[in-house]
This record gives C-alpha cells, sequence and structure tokens, in this order.
C-alpha cells in the first residue's frame, strides 16, 4: 500500500490550499483517512480524519477554517485549507488505516509529507 500526496506549497496569509491523497495497491478497504502536521521540535499532530462513514474529525485549531473530504469509495481525500496563517505551516502528512485483502487486519499508512508554508 502506498499514499501519495500534493498539492503544498507557498501561499500568503488568508489564501488558501488544497492538499490531495490517494491510496494505491493491493488492499480491502480503506477505514480512514486523515492529515497529520508536523513542525521542527513538535510532535506530529492531528489535523483532520474522516472515517469509512464520511464523518469529519477536525482539530480545534483548524475547525472552521479547513474542511476534509474524499472520494466515493473513500479514496482519495482532500483537505481543503483556507484563511491560511502562519501557524498552519508545517509538513503535512497523509494517514491511512487500511484493512489488508485477505486478513483484513488493519495497518496504518503514511504518505511523504508535503510541506505548506504561509507567510504573514
Amino acid at each position: 500500500v502506498q499514499l501519495q500526496a500534493s498539492g503544498g506549497g507557498l501561499v500568503q496569509s488568508g489564501g488558501s490550499l488544497r492538499l490531495s491523497c490517494v491510496a494505491s495497491g493491493n488492499f480491502f478497504r480503506i477505514n480512514a483517512m486523515g492529515w497529520y502536521r508536523q513542525t521542527p521540535g513538535k510532535q506530529r499532530e492531528l489535523v483532520a480524519r474522516i472515517s469509512s462513514a464520511g464523518n469529519p474529525t477536525l482539530s480545534d485549531a483548524v475547525r472552521g477554517r479547513f474542511t476534509i473530504s474524499r472520494g466515493d469509495d473513500g479514496n482519495p481525500v482532500y483537505l481543503q485549507m483556507d484563511s491560511l496563517i502562519p501557524e498552519d505551516t508545517a509538513v503535512y502528512y497523509c494517514n491511512a488505516e487500511i484493512s489488508a485483502r485477505y486478513t483484513l487486519r488493519p495497518s496504518s499508512y503514511w504518505g511523504q509529507g508535503t510541506q505548506v508554508t504561509v507567510s504573514s
């Protein structure tokens, strides 16, 4: 299973970016997908997550500004980031909990990080 993230970049404060993440490989089902972010010297933190039923969870820091959505079968997942502020600057990582094809055992997977930089 591989996760391919895209959409990061440099934007001015107040601007918008949209991140995308696609899961590929041989698996049974995507149980949940989401986005985490990390800045130097800090732990990786949850930004947003969406369940297989389509129920979104957003952190307090981004609620009201970010929206998470997904494709009909749970893939891909999108993070629409509006009203960006410099504090949103971080490396954003896609994460997915995916059940294996034959064993149905769930495992967590990470995509490569994508840099988001918000200038003031």
